[in-house]
């Protein structure tokens, strides 16, 4: 039933903003411009997602969007990527908040100069307010990791290991930290900071499981980190016989689980984490009105038997 209501959601906010975009476009649209910064290095391909979210929305507005992020990930060029998109005067800034310190500093001088932002996909709400952005969109990160780990532990799992590919973005950490929290059991050592590289990430997985052959499951968090993970089960003869769970979609992990090799995924959807403040900006430009909370785009678990629709625009829409 959640899924269904989700999938609605979408459909009914795709369908009111068409006509309100036309109308807007006609008679109220002034050149309103907004730029999307994420903390993601140009290899992520999760993150196509995103730009064809922030693609949809511009065009059913009428507004120009745009997608700026630090090639290979750095946190510092990501702040310097912000002062750029600051100093260019847009409508509205949309952000992750990958790390605090580096990045609250460059978000706040954005809001002092009177540009409205929102905070989406890493954060988390209290974040968002302290900095003085409008609201945040995205995923409660802790909330997810502990409904995983509940989860896990119904299927009577009681250790793991969480393949962490961003070591550097604590809220992502939450993840890891929720899921051990479900399961009743401490992280400890069973965060690895696996690096980005597919080739790094699959070896230190196999190093790990071969260390640590008593392992009952493994927890990705997202495709950059199930991808190679996946491989590795397939070297070591592990595919189909460890509980595998993972944050995000994306065309190799849909297969994963219609195969049986993933468990579950959870679905954070990005493409409302990117369309929506599009949507949501505008209006506040045009009109003034502005949603009174902060809106969770996840989680959402996506097994087996709900495929079609993810299945179909996996890597695209999902």
């Amino acid at each position: 039933m959640k899924k269904v209501n989700l999938f609605a959601t979408v459909a009914f906010l795709i369908v009111f903003a068409l006509p309100l975009a036309m109308t807007a476009t006609s008679v109220d649209a002034a050149g309103e411009r907004y730029i999307l910064v994420s903390h993601a290095p140009d290899s992520d391909s999760w993150w196509n997602t995103i730009k064809n979210g922030i693609a949809l929305a511009g065009k059913q507005m009428g507004v120009k969007v745009e997608y700026r992020n630090p090639p290979t990930g750095d946190l510092a060029d990501m702040a310097r990527i912000i002062e750029q998109a600051t100093a260019s005067k847009p409508n509205g800034i949309i952000t992750t908040l990958a790390d605090f310190d580096v990045l609250s500093g460059p978000i706040r001088n954005a809001v002092d100069q009177g540009i409205n932002v929102i905070i989406m996909n890493s954060g988390t709400p209290e974040q968002t307010r302290e900095i003085g952005a409008l609201m945040f969109v995205g995923q409660p990160e802790y909330d997810a990791g502990f409904a995983a780990g509940l989860r896990a532990k119904g299927d009577g799992i009681k250790s793991f290991l969480c393949v962490n590919h961003v070591i550097s973005n604590a809220v992502v950490a939450e993840r890891c930290r929720g899921f051990a929290d479900g399961l009743g059991i401490k992280l400890g050592s069973s965060m690895l900071d696996s690096g980005q590289d597919p080739a790094e990430i699959k070896n230190r997985v196999l190093a790990y499981l071969s260390a640590n052959p008593k392992t009952e499951a493994i927890l990705t968090l997202g495709p950059t980190s199930a991808d190679p993970t996946l491989l590795a089960l397939q070297e070591n003869g592990l595919a189909g016989d460890i509980y595998f769970g993972t944050f995000d979609l994306g065309d190799n992990i849909v297969k994963g689980i219609k195969s049986g090799v993933i468990q579950w995924g959870i679905d954070q959807q990005p493409f409302l984490q990117a369309y929506l403040p599009v949507v949501i900006l505008t209006n506040y430009d045009r009109y003034g009105v502005l949603p009174g909370n902060n809106i969770n785009s996840g989680p959402g678990f996506v097994t087996k038997d709900a495929l079609t629709l993810v299945e179909k625009y996996a890597g695209e829409y999902r």
